[in-house]
């Protein structure tokens, strides 16, 4: 099945069948507060890494966020936090 056309994961079809958050399921949560700082729950790891872009692997989902001085500030199981300057995030 596609939506937006993209083909969804059967995660993603789960939890929309079951109206279950998606977080529940594993799948990625990012949180954007204000210009300044990222925190995503349900990561893979960390694809790239660098002062203006790190490219983060969400599973089925890549997240790239882009900016200036960008910064991994705390990385635990699952979570991480991003500090800097941030122009944008895209998913992939």
């Amino acid at each position: 099945m596609e939506r937006n056309g993209k083909k969804e994961t059967l995660l993603e079809r789960t939890a929309l069948l079951f109206d279950i958050p998606g977080q529940a399921m594993g799948l990625p949560r990012v949180e954007v507060v204000g210009r300044s700082e990222l925190r995503m729950e349900n990561h893979r790891g960390i694809l790239a890494y660098g002062r203006e872009e790190i490219l983060i692997s969400g599973g089925s989902l890549l997240i790239r966020v882009r900016g200036r001085d960008l910064e991994l500030k705390a990385m635990r199981l699952g979570e991480l936090h991003i500090v800097g300057t941030i122009a944008a995030v895209e998913l992939e």
